[in-house]
């Protein structure tokens, strides 16, 4: 696999004279944040991090998607987090798009480069800096672990897609595969993180409807994507957030692969009381 070249925000704002028509859309089903609104003025800064400042894809929402949360953190150089969680019951997944992230996990440093992947548990004592002299981007995905009885936590693990295999979809000659970071059978994780990748004019041939929720950040490329009853175009750094038996398809028109970062809540008994 050659190495790829992921899209990361990084600010700014449109000059006065852009019109104000754009492709952002929130319905009661999906939405669609567009690269072109991650301007300056929609950054959080969070508590306990220096020099670092976060685009908030999706939070939890009652009566939407509920079970996840996603940021885009931008670390200037000398930035980042002694102390960066502030839930304990919180897993996470890190996934690094530009620069260079140091990532200690207990007593281990790790160089995280673009492509890199970080699963962390809950309780898990983790840090995150920026040692280099350009700013490191990635994305930081966050879940309240359920745990099952009987069911161990899984343990921290830190590798970069180019060292993992993706698996081709049945019947598709390799034009749609998932690079997963974890056994899909492997019913410790209650979610998955993987990276989804469709060739030049790759489908998904029919309405996916189904109970988990998902954030798909458009890593590179370009594709028509059917929500619920809409086609909307959408382009690397775009962002679509499902709720769940939202229908979802797509057809990748090229010229290059469409990719993107894929989460979804998995493996888990569904809450017979909505307020639990």
């Amino acid at each position: 696999m050659t190495d790829p070249s992921y899209y990361a925000p990084t600010g700014g704002l449109p000059p006065q004279s852009q019109l104000l028509t754009g492709r952002a859309v929130f319905k009661t089903a999906y939405a669609v944040i567009p690269k072109g609104v991650m301007s300056d003025i929609v950054t959080s800064n969070l508590p306990h991090w220096q020099e670092t400042r976060f685009w908030v894809l999706a939070r939890p929402l009652t009566g939407f998607a509920e079970t996840f949360s996603q940021y885009i953190a931008e670390v200037q150089p000398g930035g980042g987090s002694q102390t960066p969680e502030a839930e304990p019951r919180a897993e996470a997944v890190l996934f690094v798009v530009q620069g260079e992230l140091t990532l200690t996990i207990d007593a281990d440093v790790h160089t995280m480069q673009p492509g890199g992947y970080a699963y962390l548990p809950p309780g898990c004592n983790w840090q995150a800096h920026n040692s280099s002299k350009a700013p490191v981007r990635f994305h930081w995905i966050r879940k309240a672990y359920e745990k099952a009885a009987g069911v161990d936590i899984p343990e921290a693990f830190v590798t970069n897609e180019q060292d993992v295999a993706p698996t081709p979809m049945p019947d598709t000659d390799g034009k749609w595969a998932t690079t997963r970071f974890v056994d899909p059978n492997d019913v410790r994780h209650d979610m998955h993180v993987t990276i989804v990748t469709f060739e030049p004019g790759a489908v998904i041939p029919f309405l996916e409807t189904h109970v988990m929720e998902h954030g798909l950040y458009v890593l590179e490329g370009k594709a028509v994507y059917r929500l619920n009853e809409d086609w909307v175009e959408v382009e690397a750094g775009d962002f679509m957030w499902l709720r769940a038996f939202c229908p979802q398809a797509c057809y990748a028109g090229g010229p290059g692969k469409f990719r993107y970062l894929l989460y979804k809540d998995v493996n888990r008994h569904m809450k017979l009381d909505i307020g639990s």
